[in-house]
């Protein structure tokens, strides 16, 4: 399905294939696909619609609203001198592999690069043709180390937080505690389950107070996982280590232990830790605490009401992207970001192609996006770490988020 979402077709010249050749002069590159002189074309394959439509409508919506404000003061001088609007093509891919190759088979000839997608297993599922095409698959939003890998994937990076980093957060924190703990383990069976874990036990190496007493996987597949809580709640944990990508089942989750009586303090991923969309439905306010990590500054916080980024930000979503509220998902910030840091590549490309690009993208440092918390910035020069790679451990308060520096807080 087509999102109805800012879809322009545009013309484009050059090559039928990603990657500019010279001209028989010896002179400028032949420009690639999706670009113009007074236009470039991003494409996007992104959930729009099942279990995961919430964070992947925001993955557009963020985009979309980076831009919006962009191309109405006039667009962006690239570093060749040339100024151009951003145009975005945006698919539904349901998060459905399948139907992502699918989406990118459909785009790769018309769009320059593609960018903010959500979802590791539909961005690996072409990922091996995008490096074969010679097609920027960048920025996306996954937390799979492989896309931040330069040798392994010479034509992606990765722009959240790789899921190590994440789960080595949450580890810190708890080593650091005061008291014993015994922890729960609950990952989805692959490769977003296992970075978490590998990051957590990393950080709880040789860490005396913490005791993991039992860990349980589940597919992504699943519509149920009462049976594995049923019996890490009889290990006596009084943590849950919840590494669950999928929206319905990390609410049926928080019911669920509740409704068994046990009550343990969780850690959540960030990309499923929304307070309006999972745990505000899933009653989190009646655990003892809830942790995940950030590194956007959250619209709905009381600290950034008067914020002007949050500010700006908030406005451009309802004037160029049709999203009058204050977003559920993180997913929104994030592509907003994205945008901004796409900004910062477009204007140190001195020639339109997606050669030119990649390497203009690698060569980003010590950039503070817009929305972004203090301490942490954009950083593409550093392999094997996506353009994003700190983060801050924040703690649910009943109705959004508040940093801790420790667990004892």
């Amino acid at each position: 399905m087509v999102a109805g979402i800012g879809i322009v077709a545009v013309l484009v010249a050059g090559c039928s294939r990603g990657g500019a050749e010279p001209d028989g002069d010896g002179g400028a590159a032949a420009a690639s696909p999706g670009i113009t002189d007074t236009t470039i074309t991003l494409g996007m394959t992104t959930p729009l619609s099942g279990g995961t439509a919430g964070p992947g409508t925001c993955t557009v919506a963020g985009l979309k609203a980076y831009f919006g404000n962009v191309n109405a003061a006039g667009g962006i001088e690239f570093g060749d001198g040339k100024t151009r609007t951003v145009e975005i093509k945006a698919l539904d891919d349901e998060y459905d592999p399948q139907k992502a190759k699918a989406n990118y088979d459909q785009l790769k000839g018309s769009v320059f690069a593609m960018t903010a997608g959500l979802g590791t297993p539909t961005n690996r599922a072409w990922r091996e043709a995008a490096i074969a095409d010679e097609v920027p698959q960048v920025l996306i939003q996954t937390g799979d180390p492989l896309f931040s890998n330069k040798e392994e994937s010479p034509w992606q990076l990765g722009f959240v937080p790789v899921y190590q980093n994440e789960g080595e957060a949450f580890g810190e924190l708890l080593a650091g505690a005061g008291g014993e703990h015994k922890v729960a383990i609950l990952s989805q069976n692959d490769d977003y389950g296992e970075g978490y874990v590998e990051g957590f036990k990393s950080a709880i190496e040789g860490a005396d107070n913490i005791e993991i007493v039992k860990e349980l996987t589940y597919e992504a597949t699943d519509t149920s996982v009462d049976a594995q809580l049923t019996e890490l709640a009889a290990s006596g944990a009084d943590v849950l280590f919840n590494a669950m990508s999928i929206t319905p089942l990390v609410i049926s989750s928080l019911q669920k232990v509740q409704e068994i009586g046990w009550l343990p303090s969780l850690f959540l991923p960030s990309n499923t830790s929304s307070p309006t969309a999972i745990l505000e439905p899933g009653g989190a306010a009646a655990l003892p605490a809830v942790y995940t990590v950030s590194f956007a500054k959250t619209p709905q916080s009381p600290a950034f009401a008067e914020d002007e980024d949050v500010v700006t930000f908030l406005s451009d979503l309802a004037e160029y992207a049709d999203y009058p509220e204050a977003p559920a998902f993180p997913h929104c910030m994030w592509s907003y970001m994205i945008g901004a840091t796409l900004e910062q590549v477009f204007t140190k490309m001195t020639e339109p192609t997606r050669e030119d690009f990649m390497a203009q993208l690698r060569t980003i440092s010590d950039f503070e996006a817009p929305l972004m918390l203090p301490g942490t910035s954009v950083d593409t020069t550093e392999d094997d770490q996506p353009a994003v790679s700190t983060v801050q451990v924040i703690k649910y308060n009943g109705k959004g988020y508040e940093a801790v520096e420790s667990w004892d807080e």
